[in-house]
């Protein structure tokens, strides 16, 4: 029995010692997102910076920056926290708010219209993931139909990507962030991966339609299905810069357009509405002065069928 034990411990010694060779032999994947806001967000655009400071654990949340015109300092805050990604959070006239996603120190950059964004308490919804678990990132087929779009999918990948080697990740997979392109935009969504038996589902639950269903499992088998946790937001992308918050612009958005120039629009519509209802008031006085059916105003012809004619 000695003989067997000491045969099976040198073999799980040398499957150890192989293991860790081919680990250390592969690349690891060393990601750390550093996330800063600017002066003057919002408290759901804050809110939505916790959000995904929760979801991501390779993440750390800085203070907010006092500057929006010298960017360049976040390259050097980045290199203080041994950080390669960049998420900076712009808010412009406490309305709107840009989304810049960079990998310091040489590029690329994209910056980010954000639109439509909702926060998990707004949300409310019943799915919940382990917090400090790893997603899966599901990328729509249209990333990779324009070059674009791929530079995006990579900075997408490596800012919302939690590595194995997170000191703060807990060892599972449980939730899916799901990437779609339409109508030029990128819409994100957060699902939780929840599994159960076929056997032990409610009869209430048989009813209720998931968010997204599998395929039914046979017997034995457990049934799963997304069930979406949130936030939830869309991107318009802008520009893409060729460097880390600088450089020249390798792709710009000419579909893009300004809430400053839709803002302006809207004012200059009701502004034409008002002149137009202003020069007819204007216009109907100038009548009536002309007619002399203001008293005291105007000369009032007087013709045969007047009445200090007829009746004079």
């Amino acid at each position: 029995m000695a003989a067997v034990y000491k045969s099976m411990s040198k073999q799980k010694a040398t499957g150890r010692r192989q293991d860790e060779a081919e680990a250390e032999s592969r690349p690891k994947n060393r990601q750390k997102l550093l996330l800063v806001s600017s002066r003057g967000v919002t408290f759901r655009q804050r809110h939505l910076l916790g959000d995904l400071n929760s979801l991501l654990p390779h993440s750390r949340k800085d203070a907010k920056l006092d500057t929006k015109s010298n960017l360049h300092q976040l390259n050097e805050l980045a290199d203080l926290y041994n950080c390669n990604n960049v998420m900076f959070f712009e808010a412009r006239k406490g309305k709107d708010l840009y989304i810049w996603l960079s990998k310091p120190p040489n590029g690329p950059t994209v910056k980010m219209h954000c639109q439509n964004l909702h926060t998990m308490e707004e949300l409310n919804f019943t799915g919940n993931c382990l917090k400090g678990s790893r997603p899966v990132l599901s990328f729509d087929a249209a990333f990779d139909k324009q070059a674009h779009t791929r530079v995006i999918k990579e900075l997408l990948t490596h800012t919302f990507g939690v590595p194995q080697s997170s000191r703060k990740i807990k060892p599972f997979v449980d939730h899916v962030m799901g990437f779609t392109i339409a109508d030029g935009k990128i819409w994100i969504r957060c699902y939780q991966i929840s599994e159960t038996e076929a056997g032990k589902q409610k009869p209430d639950q048989e009813n209720e339609e998931p968010a997204i269903s599998m395929p039914k499992a046979g017997k034995g088998e457990t049934n799963v299905s997304l069930v979406e946790i949130g936030p939830r937001f869309v991107l318009t992308p802008i520009v893409i810069l060729e460097g880390s918050f600088g450089g020249p612009v390798i792709y710009e958005n000419k579909e893009f357009v300004s809430p400053n120039q839709i803002r302006s629009d809207l004012l200059r519509a009701k502004a034409g509405r008002y002149n137009r209802r202003a020069e007819g008031t204007l216009e109907r006085k100038v009548k009536r002065r002309d007619l002399g059916l203001n008293t005291g105003e105007g000369r009032r012809e007087v013709d045969e069928l007047d009445e200090r004619v007829l009746f004079a």
